[in-house]
């Protein structure tokens, strides 16, 4: 089964979730600000969830810096920000086999562990 986990190394949120569903070697790890995700690894992604703003990190201070807000508006307006700006995924982001679960919410962390232990 494969299983890969996008995340920041600096951010505390990622390893806490990491630790939490322990992470272990058996885990491919990608650090998206030291090997940013490309556009194949964005439209592997992309398929799973259906949508790039589901993949899209709205809590980013760029996100709000730049005024995005206004104008990012169709789903296709959210990929080439998250290609150009690792900040933009959302995190961390697990892929489990066939499933991806997307982001720090408790039922996301929940739905990891339950996957883990099947």
């Amino acid at each position: 089964m494969t299983k890969k986990v996008y995340f920041l190394s600096t951010c505390d949120t990622c390893k806490r979730i990491m630790k939490e569903v322990n992470v272990d070697d058996t885990f491919e790890l990608q650090d998206i600000k030291t090997a940013p995700i490309n556009k194949e690894q964005l439209e592997q992604l992309h398929a799973h969830t259906n949508s790039y703003e589901a993949l899209f990190n709205k809590r980013a201070r760029k996100y709000k810096e730049l005024g995005l807000k206004e104008q990012l508006k169709e789903d296709a307006d959210f990929k080439q920000p998250i290609l150009d700006e690792y900040t933009f995924l959302k995190r961390p982001v697990f892929v489990i086999g066939d499933d991806i679960f997307v982001g720090n919410a408790a039922k996301t962390v929940a739905a990891i562990k339950t996957k883990l232990e099947q």
